[in-house]
């Protein structure tokens, strides 16, 4: 309830806000062609869709041939599928569901996810919207993909939406959001410092993965 969708909303023009603006560039985004506009953004938001098709043609939501092979591959490789992708015996081509063919691949939600993601690295977006990319990935997995993501941003601009702190702490820039509003905002360190409500949730998430929550011998 903080916000964070309906900026997402207004940031790809899916409406428009009724007071203020937003400016890419110094410029409003109305001024743009709508369609053009968006088409330099990406997006990864948390109700992703699988598609009954192959490995590659879900990467690139588009059909596939041979001149398209590697950057399929390195998109799956950015989002750190390539594990995965080593036990598929038809490789990019194989298969995904079954709802078509019943001796598709169903893949696991954290693998799914990270399909998802490839469409991403597979595209050519100036702005990349990455809303709870990692919210099916353990810890570890999810440090590894961030690595994967803080690279590809190098010469991108990346919105990094995310309700766990450990995944915000490679942001340049962090904007902590309560009741709509910009309540703090600066790098992790800064906003360590500053010792508000980010150190105090970041604390208290950290706790979960240094300690049992279970355990009732833990003092506070």
């Amino acid at each position: 309830g903080a916000g964070k969708s309906t900026l997402i909303k207004l940031i790809m023009r899916l409406y428009d806000p009724k007071d203020g603006c937003i400016l890419m560039n110094g410029v409003d985004v109305r001024e743009y062609d709508a369609e053009s506009y968006r088409g330099r953004i990406g997006a990864v938001f948390q109700d992703y869709r699988i598609f009954a098709a192959t490995v590659a043609e879900n990467v690139l939501g588009d059909r596939y041939d041979d001149s398209k092979e590697g950057t399929v591959l390195e998109a799956l490789h950015r989002a750190t599928f390539d594990d995965k992708l080593a036990e598929l015996e038809g490789g990019i081509n194989t298969m995904l569901t079954r709802e078509f063919d019943e001796k598709g691949t169903n893949l696991s939600g954290g693998e799914e996810q990270k399909i998802a993601i490839a469409r991403v690295f597979a595209g050519d977006n100036d702005l990349i919207i990455m809303d709870e990319p990692s919210a099916a990935l353990d810890p570890m997995a999810e440090y590894a993909l961030n690595k994967q993501i803080a690279a590809f941003a190098e010469d991108k601009t990346v919105i990094f939406i995310s309700h766990r702190l450990s995944s915000t702490r490679f942001c340049d820039r962090i904007l902590f959001l309560e009741d709509g509003r910009i309540a703090e905002e600066g790098s992790h360190d800064e906003l360590m410092k500053a010792g508000g409500r980010y150190r105090e949730l970041f604390e208290l998430q950290s706790r979960y993965y240094r300690e049992d929550p279970s355990d009732e011998s833990i003092e506070e």
